[in-house]
């Protein structure tokens, strides 16, 4: 049974991850920016057997930060996962053009509030939890590993819920400049926090869920969370710590920087 903290679980993908967990056996601490309407997630939760948990976070409050963090220490003397899911493609009760529109149109508050919550946000729950990260290599409720693949890593893992929207290989053009310059930044923390807490055993990557069906990514994207998250699930599970640092997809292939 593994101990797990995903941000962002109100819908999409973090409602994904938290049911795809539960559902594993896992305890799962969900976290939710308005938990009072996040219905779904309180349904799973309320059928969990008491292995789940709902909490309130602004990922890119430093204050809500560390009370969560705390809350979290209660419950948990360690963590073998942490999934940096929540994120926004347009700074919320502003005009999407305000952060990802022409330049004409851009204004300096939406788009810092996109970074602060896609790049800045990740940064400090990864900060916050790097105690409870670091006792997770004591720990003996990890997943076994998977037929035929790696063992897994004794310490714990750090999920940072990226885009290949976020690759400067892959930017070929006009798009949602906030979104795209996050990941980016997303993607660069996850290299420095790889480093950072390789001493402590914990892997960090960067992964690419895909293009998926949710409220963010539309009804034309040619996957469903399930299938996403399925394959996130896979390659978390087969992670060593030779990954640690890499910018990975959701079937586990490398993706450009």
């Amino acid at each position: 049974m593994r101990r797990v903290v995903v941000t962002g679980a109100n819908r999409g993908l973090g409602l994904e991850l938290t049911r795809q967990l539960l559902a594993a056996g896992d305890e799962v601490v969900s976290t939710a920016r308005q938990p009072e309407t996040a219905h779904e997630l309180h349904k799973l939760v309320a059928t969990s057997g008491g292995r789940g948990r709902v909490v309130r976070l602004d990922t890119g409050d430093p204050d809500e930060v560390a009370a969560v963090a705390l809350d979290i220490g209660e419950r948990f003397d360690g963590i073998d996962l942490l999934f940096n899911n929540a994120g926004i493609w347009s700074a919320p009760g502003e005009p999407e053009r305000a952060s990802a529109g022409a330049l004409p149109e851009l204004r300096a508050e939406p788009v810092l509030e996109v970074l602060r919550v896609n790049a800045v946000g990740p940064l400090l729950v990864t900060q916050a939890l790097a105690p409870r990260l670091a006792a997770a290599a004591s720990s003996e409720r990890l997943t076994p590993p998977l037929s035929g693949g790696h063992p897994p890593s004794p310490g714990a893992t750090v999920v940072n819920l990226s885009s290949g929207l976020g690759s400067l290989a892959g930017a070929g053009g006009r798009g949602n400049i906030a979104y795209g310059m996050s990941k980016a930044a997303l993607n660069m923390a996850t290299r420095h926090l790889a480093a950072e807490l390789a001493g402590q055993g914990t892997i960090v990557v960067a992964l690419s869920p895909g293009w998926v069906s949710t409220d963010m990514g539309g009804p034309a994207a040619p996957l469903g969370p399930p299938e996403s998250v399925q394959g996130i699930l896979n390659v978390v599970r087969g992670l060593t710590p030779a990954q640690s640092g890499q910018f990975l997809d959701h079937t586990g292939a490398r993706l450009p920087w």
